[in-house]
Parts: structure tokens; sequence; C-alpha cells
């Protein structure tokens, strides 16, 4: 029974080795598919990327700006 169960153990183990190996060959597979951008696009896009931010920044401030000033009005009457 002893044995029995420390061979179910190894082969767990030797499994989940390789399964552990197949994982990483399939990442680094997928990762050579992946099409890296460029110097300029990669810069175009941050850029773009922290204009949106700014631009969502600023919307969200006036929204709180000016729901802030209603509660003001409507709650301090």
């Amino acid at each position: 029974m002893m044995a029995e169960n420390e061979v179910k153990k190894v082969s767990r183990i030797k499994r989940t080795g390789q399964g552990m190996a197949r994982l990483f060959r399939e990442i680094r597979a997928e990762l050579k598919k992946v099409i890296w951008p460029n110097r300029t696009q990669l810069i175009n896009n941050t850029i773009t990327v922290l204009i949106f931010c700014l631009v969502v920044g600023v919307i969200i401030w006036a929204a709180d700006f000016g729901l802030t000033a209603l509660a003001d009005v409507v709650f301090t009457k």
C-alpha cells in the first residue's frame, strides 16, 4: 500500500514537471507569434494613451466639481 502511494506521488510529480515544461514551450511559441511594435509605433501609442487618460481625468474632475457644487447648493439651504 505504501509503495503504491509512493509510485502515484512520483508519477504525479513527473507529470507536473512535464506539464510545466509544456507550458513554457507553448508560452515561448506564442511569444514568437507576437508582432512587436517598432519604436515610432510605441511612442505614438504611448502618447495616444497618455492624452486619452488626461482627457478622461479632466472629464471626471469636471463632473466631480460640478456635482460637488450642485450638492452644496442643494444641501446647504
